[in-house]
């Protein structure tokens, strides 16, 4: 395998001293208030806004984890990169609610919505959510890139990315991640897009490597009575999630709460979602020519989620090796910057500023630098315990998050859309979800490594495929949500209003008509379109 040359090495060194320019710039302007540091003042543009979201979703652990779903065969997997659909939906019915609410954070509007219990749960569930899915898998795919790519040890390059991500969100806040992600944006595009090209050329074209492989390989809809990818399931959980971290988890909707309006923050996510169609055709397709490759005997790696490094090392030219690697590392750097400053947001507005009211813009802005630290610490540890959940990063990284939405999903599209939905309920669904998702994960933990015997109540339930797991928890979910609800008082009319669709105002209607023309729905509609001609041509046929 070729490591990077000196020409490689000047393209990167090119890279870091834009990317550190440009954070420099952003660091040396105000970002002494929370509302400048945690949403860059309210004040981003569209274009900035959908690359931001593009980049802080394609992290190294997409990249390298797609890559890797491609090469194992598991294709029904991309059904999560589809999501264009739910980023549109973010953006057309959960943003309007969000922006005129003028909340900084996704706990904040539970507590407008419900109560404080609500909005202190929530804020914990999230950075646990972070620390288990976001923190802990992008260090360790960022580890595997920088190890395969200059040939160092693991740990060494991944704290060192760590780190030198660390510097720039710490110091810059909200607006030194989006100015930096758009950036990363175009560099990772263009990278991926590069190798993707060339890799199909070193196959002989899409059509040498569909009938090498054989049609079956590329079906995303498998029977519903299949062990790994029953499609009823698979669709329905994948759609949880999708709801969940588009529609309502803070690392990805901080991004829209910065726009200077609710038409700009629209507009932002629906530049995001045409880009969330890229990433099957940039990061999931290298991973298929890699397993070709293999196939030939023309390449080698021990572990598919090997196969996007490897790939890049051994067909680019020098240079380009360089530009896409530098792609890689803007990937695992914007994806650390997003949940770094998204952290220190819940943290410091939900939790310290709860407890200490009085705390001055400046002291508040100095805690949410310090828990970033914590919760990276936090993600480290976490670490060597993935590798008992799932083989596959991506599958992993899907498993988990399956645990962790249902309730969430179910609190925020129940209380938008039925008013009677009140606080005993919401906070009775996120405590009831969050015990049976930590049980889970605890008894698949024990079940594969052998503390618990085989063919009992708690071994099938530790080893039930995620994906059913997914839907039972979602119906459970919504179960306790509407029983207990029902079983207390109706919120009052006053509490509500503005905060579900049944109640908004003659005004609130009429500003959010007036936040859209026929570009925006046209735009919705070209986007929608390419996600169900993509989801037809995946068939197996």
């Amino acid at each position: 395998m070729q490591l990077l040359d000196t020409f490689d090495w000047i393209v990167i060194g090119i890279y870091f001293a834009i990317l550190f320019g440009l954070a420099i710039w952003v660091i040396r302007q105000k970002t002494d208030n929370t509302e400048e540091y945690f949403l860059a003042g309210r004040n981003i543009g569209w274009f900035v806004i959908g690359a931001s979201i593009f980049a802080s979703n394609i992290g190294s652990e997409h990249i390298v984890g797609l890559a890797g779903t491609g090469a194992a065969g598991k294709f029904p997997l991309i059904i999560y990169e589809l999501h264009a659909w739910i980023v549109l939906m973010m953006g057309w019915v959960f943003l309007p609610f969000y922006a005129r609410s003028g909340v900084f954070t996704m706990p904040e509007f539970l507590e407008k919505r419900f109560d404080e219990r609500s909005r202190r749960f929530l804020s914990i569930i999230s950075l646990v959510a972070y620390i288990l899915t976001k923190v802990s898998v992008t260090i360790y795919a960022g580890g595997i890139v920088v190890s395969a790519l200059l040939g160092i040890e693991f740990w060494t390059g991944a704290l060192a990315t760590v780190i030198l991500t660390g510097l720039y969100t710490v110091l810059g806040g909200m607006r030194a991640v989006v100015y930096t992600e758009a950036l990363q944006t175009v560099v990772l595009v263009v990278g991926a897009a590069t190798l993707t090209i060339m890799g199909l050329d070193a196959v002989g074209g899409w059509g040498v490597m569909r009938d090498e492989l054989g049609p079956q390989f590329f079906n995303m809809w498998r029977s519903a009575s299949d062990p790994e990818f029953p499609w009823p399931s698979l669709f329905i959980t994948s759609t949880v999630v999708g709801i969940w971290y588009w529609c309502t988890d803070q690392y990805i909707v901080q991004r829209a709460l910065a726009a200077k309006n609710l038409k700009e923050g629209r507009r932002g996510t629906i530049f995001g979602a045409l880009l969330k169609l890229m990433p099957v055709f940039l990061f999931l397709i290298p991973g298929v020519v890699a397993l070709v490759l293999k196939q030939r005997g023309e390449l080698n790696w021990e572990r598919s989620d090997e196969a996007f490094a490897t790939l890049l090392t051994v067909i680019l030219p020098s240079g380009m090796r360089g530009l896409v690697a530098a792609g890689l590392l803007a990937a695992l750097m914007s994806s650390l910057a997003s949940v770094f400053n998204s952290s220190s947001t819940l943290f410091t507005i939900d939790v310290y500023k709860k407890k200490y009211p009085q705390s001055s813009e400046k002291k508040l802005v100095m805690v949410g630098r310090i828990a970033t630290v914590a919760v990276v610490i936090a993600g480290i540890i976490w670490i060597p315990i993935m590798s008992n959940i799932s083989g596959v990063l991506y599958e992993y990284l899907q498993s988990v998050q399956a645990y962790i939405a249902p309730p969430i999903t179910a609190v925020f599209l129940l209380g938008i859309f039925l008013p009677r939905i009140n606080s005993n309920g919401a906070y009775a669904t996120l405590v009831g979800g969050f015990l049976l998702a930590g049980l889970r994960i605890s008894l698949e933990v024990f079940s594969k490594n052998g503390s618990i015997p085989e063919g009992g109540f708690f071994y099938n339930l530790g080893m039930m495929n995620f994906l059913h797991f997914g839907v039972i928890s979602l119906v459970i979910s919504l179960a306790i949500a509407v029983i207990v609800s029902m079983f207390s008082p109706a919120p009052t009319l006053q509490k509500v209003r503005g905060l579900t669709f049944n109640t908004m105002t003659k005004e609130q209607i009429h500003e959010n008509k007036n936040s859209f023309n026929w570009v925006d729905i046209a735009a919705t509609i070209f986007i929608l379109s390419i996600v169900a001609f993509v989801m037809i041509y995946f068939n197996g046929k």
